[in-house]
């Protein structure tokens, strides 16, 4: 074989970091040896892999074709060895979810995922939906979960589960007791919303269409509990997951809304994993644990 596992670590560390200094750091090596395995790499095979910009390394289009073959190889590679190592094909895994997900449901996964003889580590890192899908699409997390929809070539995106927006209020609001929600309701209303690009504000902005010039967005938030704080300060009404407000409700500190009929917030949740991302047995029992839920 003309070519080490070693040399392919430092290709992705050097594809990863765009330095090869930064690079060499992250392997724990020096930057002279790191240099001397990617030239040896490209020099093995009379091939480029990078454009030499200054300091910066920048992929080229054979650089980029290679990448995920390098990503798959080096992913088995490590799940053997933790097999050999271990005596178990489960292993440590990078997860990424989006708010709602990462705060209500995946820690629950994460428990019992860790929950083995072997207790393989699991890093969940939580973001809004492109952020979470821009980190898969470069192999920096082994998995996402999200709560919007998403189009990208590279991602395979699956069905999780269905999940369901819930419009509400204080108990105090004007809006507390009535039955139905118009749209003139809608209209009037001051709404406590969350941020542009995720997912909830996406599947609230479908579900309100004919209606989003006319909303009075007063509040936009990046975090679910300082909107659900708002709205019990009486600010205005917000619009989250069930999964997020249904503690809330059996506590009787918000309230939910009826939203007029012919509106649906029903979504889906997501697994996007890359295309050519390694299938490991960890993600395979990852993914089944939350079918479970």
């Amino acid at each position: 074989m003309k070519y080490s596992f070693r040399q392919l670590e430092v290709f992705l560390a050097a594809a990863h970091f765009q330095n090869i200094t930064r690079a060499a750091e992250s392997l724990s090596m020096s930057q002279s040896a790191a240099s001397s395995a990617l030239k040896e790499l490209e020099s093995q095979f009379d091939i480029r892999l990078f454009d030499r910009v200054g300091k910066r390394l920048q992929l080229n289009e054979l650089g980029r074709l290679y990448r995920p073959k390098a990503e798959a190889l080096l992913a088995q590679a490590t799940e053997l060895e933790q097999a050999f190592s271990k005596h178990s094909e489960i292993g440590a895994l990078k997860v990424g979810a989006t708010l709602t997900i990462g705060n209500y449901l995946a820690v629950g996964v994460m428990a019992q995922y860790m929950n083995t003889p072997t207790r393989p580590k699991v890093s969940l890192e939580v973001a809004n939906t492109s952020t979470i899908a821009r980190r898969v699409k470069d192999f920096e997390l082994d998995i996402g979960l999200i709560e919007g929809e998403l189009q990208a070539t590279e991602l395979e995106v699956m069905p999780w589960r269905e999940d369901e927006l819930i419009a509400f209020c204080a108990p105090n609001h004007p809006l507390a007791h009535k039955k139905q929600l118009t749209d003139d309701d809608l209209r009037q209303a001051t709404w406590i919303m969350r941020e542009q690009g995720s997912g909830t504000r996406q599947s609230f902005e479908r579900g309100m269409q004919g209606l989003l010039p006319d909303l009075n967005v007063l509040l936009e938030l990046e975090h679910t509990e300082a909107i659900k704080r708002a709205v019990e300060a009486n600010l205005g009404i917000g619009c989250l997951s069930w999964v997020v407000l249904a503690d809330a409700f059996k506590r009787g500190s918000l309230v939910p809304l009826a939203m007029p009929e012919h509106r649906s917030f029903k979504r889906q949740f997501y697994f996007i994993l890359h295309k050519q991302k390694y299938r490991s047995a960890g993600i395979a029992q990852w993914i089944e644990l939350c079918k479970q839920l």
